[in-house]
């Protein structure tokens, strides 16, 4: 992909994202903010995790975007009895009397993990091994994943008995948590009209794995002012309780903050926030606008916001 300069290359990111989100909303109705939630973490090179009641599309949404940037896509449906081999894959002997790697499903671009913490810690630890080194290591052998990787992991919020509830620093791996909610009303109407007859839907594909690579890069390489830098951090380090930004909110209601991991991603994201909107360096709004999906799953709130109904989200809007 030829581009004459950066500008040139971050408007066709703008054009580019505009055209795969049309493409999306065409099988996945009114879900437009998690459709661009999912995409800003895709051209950010993190993962995401999806958490929601049965039934919001989850699966459709990362089969449809997986279809509209022509990625393989694998669907892993974690249950308690799965094992780590079941999903990177085992060593087997083969006719030749010799042993040789079988591949896992964890070998695709985009991975649905459905329902994770449905499965034990061994199993979920090898997914979440594999999201962060992009890699495999079988029998002293490291087999890479292919690029790009991208894992979307789903939670059911409802029913948490018999759940292996996924520890703070494996959730750290996940750039976003997004939460999904009920559709309105003229939106499941059209959910309904669209699949409930004959019609099929042929969607187009906007963009290939090289493109996404190339843009991945590209968001990086995007500028970033220093006040724009230091509010991303500070916003992080407002998390944090009893040190030095930390608010009487935070102190009062809050037992962990978030790590230095989640400054990274509230710079890479409002990178890649602001090039999807069209601007050439993120400002503040861009760091405000991804805030609250990558801070929600690293707070952890005390007993005393619990007792009082405190909800995470509106901790973190008193920070911004």
């Amino acid at each position: 992909m030829q581009y004459k300069n950066e500008v040139e290359a971050v408007d066709a990111l703008h054009q580019s994202f505009n055209n795969i989100k049309a493409e999306i909303s065409k099988a996945v109705v009114g879900q437009d903010d998690i459709i661009k939630s999912v995409l800003i973490a895709i051209f950010s090179n993190g993962h995401c995790l999806l958490v929601g009641v049965p039934g919001l599309a989850k699966t459709l949404l990362v089969q449809t975007v997986a279809s509209v940037l022509d990625l393989d896509f694998n669907r892993i449906q974690f249950t308690p009895d799965l094992m780590p081999s079941d999903i990177i894959g085992a060593e087997i002997l083969g006719e030749d009397r010799h042993f040789k790697f079988i591949k896992g499903p964890v070998f695709s671009n985009i991975i649905l993990a459905d329902e994770i913490n449905r499965t034990p810690p061994k199993t979920q630890a090898a997914l979440l091994e594999a999201m962060q080194e992009k890699s495999v290591t079988a029998a002293g052998q490291t087999h890479s994943l292919p690029k790009p990787f991208f894992v979307l992991a789903t939670q059911n919020p409802i029913e948490q008995e018999g759940t292996y509830p996924l520890p703070e620093a494996q959730l750290d791996r996940f750039m976003f948590n997004i939460q999904l909610n009920y559709p309105a009303f003229a939106d499941e109407l059209n959910i309904v009209k669209n699949t409930t007859g004959n019609k099929a839907l042929q969607l187009q594909k906007i963009i290939h794995a090289d493109d996404i690579q190339f843009f991945q890069k590209l968001i990086r390489d995007i500028p970033v002012t220093d006040n724009v830098l230091e509010y991303a951090v500070k916003l992080a380090a407002k998390t944090r309780p009893n040190t030095e930004f930390a608010t009487d909110a935070v102190n009062k209601y809050i037992s962990w903050g978030a790590g230095p991991r989640a400054s990274q991603f509230l710079v890479l994201g409002a990178k890649c926030h602001a090039a999807v909107t069209g601007k050439y360096s993120p400002d503040i709004e861009d760091v405000k606008a991804v805030a609250e999906p990558i801070l929600r799953h690293r707070i952890v709130r005390n007993y005393r916001a619990e007792a009082e109904g405190l909800s995470i989200e509106k901790i973190i809007k008193d920070l911004l």
